[in-house]
């Protein structure tokens, strides 16, 4: 049966909007269910405490439980891996920092490509590291700083979180920046390595500026610069590592993922409610208070950025030598 052209135009109209319709009804009805945000630190620290921020917001926005789950271990690779490994269905995201961006060229082997599995969904927080010495130690400023660790080479040692932590990175990036020489002394985590430095085991420390402002505060430790682009807002009068060191930008960095596959609509429904969280003034507040900045971008725009850090961090561990 040969049908009419205005029927047969008609009908082909209607097919191609049935797909955008059903992207739409799918987009809409999700979540219909809880969701689990796979974290890969232990809970309490900064990381932990923005992705249940987040959490709590889109829970409250979208209606059903956003449940973070702590998967500690192999410097976050399992809580990767168990996303790589879910269902694409928006059930199961992880969040992203720059520990999956460090160890693609950390780890000789992964069972999962980050780049190609894991889809990028939205960026949440940015925040710098602070370059922090004790009080008694001769330097006070950077250029001091580095003017100290020449003329003192192999004298100089600084703590970490351990081997491919954004805290060992920062430092690597700064010794490759500077020429200067530092020693690794790797700690099981940031604490004890702040504990080392007040104690005057380890000249220097790149430890996060939301876990650091206590002992700033208190006098206990000087901190000589942040490590991100320009000054944080936290700790105005600090100066920006790039002040001194051109081209210098260590911040860490927080984001949510989802595995490769995830439908788009849902992929664009989150980073909606996920920007539009960081537009709220009072949930802002509360990741200014964690010494951060909101960080909102599109899909594409933070797949970009992971790969831009991806390659950046490769080749500071190649230059440090570092194997997890």
């Amino acid at each position: 049966m040969k049908l009419p052209r205005r029927t047969f135009l008609h009908l082909a109209a209607g097919a191609a909007v049935l797909p955008a319709t059903t992207r739409f009804v799918r987009a809409q009805a999700y979540p219909a269910r809880p969701v689990r945000l796979m974290v890969g630190f232990a809970p309490g620290g900064t990381t932990d405490l923005g992705a249940r921020l987040m959490g709590q917001w889109l829970s409250d926005r979208l209606g059903q439980q956003f449940i973070i789950e702590n998967r500690t271990g192999a410097g976050t690779n399992i809580a990767t891996d168990a996303v790589v490994r879910a269902p694409a269905d928006g059930y199961t995201l992880l969040v992203v920092t720059a520990s999956n961006a460090i160890n693609a060229t950390l780890y000789d082997k992964l069972g999962f490509d980050f780049l190609r599995d894991i889809a990028p969904v939205a960026g949440v927080m940015r925040y710098p590291l602070v370059m922090q010495v004790n009080p008694s130690f001769p330097a006070k400023t950077v250029p001091e700083f580095i003017s100290y660790a020449k003329s003192n080479a192999g004298k100089i040692s600084y703590g970490s979180g351990g081997v491919g932590t954004s805290i060992q990175v920062a430092s690597e990036l700064f010794k490759m920046m500077t020429g200067v020489e530092m020693t690794h002394v790797p700690y099981r985590g940031g604490a004890p390595a702040m504990t080392d430095l007040m104690a005057g085991q380890v000249q220097v420390v790149f430890n996060p500026v939301p876990e650091s402002m206590e002992f700033i505060r208190a006098g206990k430790l000087h901190p000589l610069a942040v490590t991100s682009a320009t000054r944080s807002a936290v700790l105005p009068d600090v100066p920006a590592l790039g002040e001194f060191v051109p081209g210098y930008e260590a911040s860490a960095v927080q984001g949510i993922g989802a595995p490769r596959g995830t439908p788009a609509d849902i992929v664009d429904r989150l980073n909606q409610e996920i920007n539009a969280g960081l537009a709220d003034p009072k949930l802002k507040a509360r990741f200014v208070d964690l010494g951060a900045t909101v960080f909102p971008i599109s899909p594409a725009e933070f797949g970009s950025f992971m790969a831009e850090e991806t390659e950046k961090w490769g080749k500071v561990i190649r230059f440090s030598g570092a194997k997890a």
